[in-house]
């Protein structure tokens, strides 16, 4: 077999690494940071616990396919809580819905919300069951280098109709819904992506369906101990894993590549090299290709966030794990997006993590994980913003302002520093527009024996996507190494 190095250790890295070795390959893994784990990440400041990239769990089953490689199991590793209630939704009217982990009960929710409304949630719901069901044996089951590669994997002409790639979410929300708010409700769905309701396809119904189905959970201790499970995994299957390490340079001549250049000189010789980095930061930086980086910029880029890490005193009344407070208008923070102007009133996401695990927080307060969209690239004043998300907190009747012990905050420059992707877009490319899937970067590279992993590679950002993305990947390795093409 041959010698793999991959380049980051974020979650794909570690779960291309784990695949890679277990086939018999020798697996070295560089990761610039002090830890491995990419966007899933962890703030820990006095005695208060933040997950700064991903705070929710779903499709568990994709880590435990992983973890099985590596002789172990999901359960043996993290103790997953499934949350009842998944979500809170507030809007500026103060109307809220609560929505439960049984389907039944969620119908029920809709209705009591608004009557009717019911109906219409089944309605949606079974139209995301059909485009999961299409999308995981088509979509998501292997490369998508060109629309063929997909008509390859469909069975028959309704495939292609049931995944609903020509309307918007936002319009397939309206055929479902008459009040507005639940059509705002279903839009948000579209930011899971980095992307706006009214560009991104109506394939993303499928989300809300996938929590409805398969449930949102939450690893007890924090997602960190997912990265942990990973790294022991990794570890404990062989795969030679440094941090602190930077990779300078990818070796490859026109044809194929070689290994890598750290920062310090040293150089990793290689026959297969898996890049778990931006696409656009691999071939302006690492490998320069004018043709290849002209592909990748083809790719809109995802959104960016602005965070805000309060450790507040005191215990909310009526406040979720999740919950999410909607703009005014639905429709204008997406709008200001694409001038690249910054909302003043935005639609904020919160993770109060102790509200499920005491450990998050000291005895009788909480950690609360705030994060607002934002454009990519956008230049943010943290102090000012911050007081801003925490006074259109107050205005939606949450007011823990005075209660806030410390901030910590992230901005897209922050996030592009921390990760090197431009702008400090969180979910690499967009899913913004009919061409999405196949403008973003393959997982096969411009050179033989170059893979993608990661947000900014086919099937794009997100914790179960870049699983699925190594997957593809370890699948791509090894029909390369059957033809003579790796290795």
């Amino acid at each position: 077999m041959s010698r793999a190095v991959v380049v980051g250790g974020g979650v794909g890295g570690l779960a291309a690494a784990i695949r890679l070795r277990v086939a018999g390959h020798d697996v070295v893994l560089l990761e610039r940071n002090a830890e491995p784990g990419g966007k899933l990440a962890v703030l820990e400041r006095d005695g208060f616990s933040f997950d700064i990239g991903p705070s929710l769990v779903t499709l568990p089953h994709l880590f435990e396919e992983v973890l099985r490689l590596a002789g172990t199991s999901l359960h043996d590793e993290v103790e997953l809580v499934r949350l009842d209630p998944q979500f809170r939704y507030v809007w500026p009217d103060g109307s809220v819905l609560v929505v439960p982990d049984d389907p039944t009960a969620t119908a029920a929710a809709f209705d009591a919300f608004a009557p009717g409304a019911g109906d219409g949630w089944r309605r949606f719901e079974s139209a995301g069951r059909r485009i999961w069901d299409v999308s995981e044996r088509t979509f998501f089951a292997g490369p998508m280098s060109n629309p063929v590669d997909l008509a390859r994997r469909m069975q028959r002409p309704s495939d292609l109709v049931a995944i609903d790639p020509l309307r918007s979410l936002r319009r397939a929300a309206a055929s479902c819904f008459d009040d507005p708010r639940l059509v705002q409700w279903a839009g948000r769905y579209a930011t899971y992506s980095g992307s706006a309701p009214d560009r991104a396809p109506a394939t993303l119904a499928c989300i809300p369906h996938i929590e409805s189905r398969f449930g949102c959970w939450y690893p007890m201790g924090g997602l960190g101990r997912l990265r942990d499970a990973l790294v022991r995994a990794a570890e404990h299957v062989g795969v030679e894993l440094h941090t602190g390490v930077e990779v300078a340079r990818v070796d490859a001549d026109d044809r194929a590549v070689s290994g890598v250049v750290t920062a310090s000189g040293d150089r990793v010789g290689a026959d297969v090299v898996v890049a778990n980095v931006d696409a656009e930061h691999l071939y302006a930086d690492l490998l320069p290709d004018s043709r290849a980086l002209r592909r990748v910029r083809r790719a809109e880029r995802s959104t960016s966030g602005f965070v805000v890490c309060a450790g507040v005193e005191g215990t909310t009344p009526d406040v979720a794990h999740h919950t999410v407070w909607f703009a005014a208008d639905p429709m204008a923070e997406f709008d200001g997006f694409r001038r690249g102007e910054v909302s003043d009133d935005p639609t904020i996401y919160a993770c109060v993590s102790s509200v499920t695990d005491p450990s998050q927080a000291p005895a009788g307060h909480e950690s609360w994980f705030l994060l607002v969209n934002v454009p990519q690239g956008a230049a943010i004043e943290r102090e000012a913003h911050a007081e801003l998300v925490l006074d259109r907190l107050a205005e939606r009747g949450t007011d823990i302002g005075s209660r806030v012990r410390f901030v910590e905050t992230l901005t897209p420059a922050d996030l592009a520093r921390r990760y090197r992707a431009p702008g400090g877009a969180i979910y690499g490319t967009s899913s913004n527009g009919r061409r999405a899937a196949f403008v973003r970067p393959g997982n096969r590279g411009a050179r033989q024996g170059l893979y993608l992993v990661g947000g900014s590679s086919h099937p794009g950002g997100g914790l179960p996507l870049v699983l699925m993305s190594a997957r593809i990947v370890a699948d791509l390795v090894a029909a390369d190494h059957r033809a003579g093409r790796s290795g």
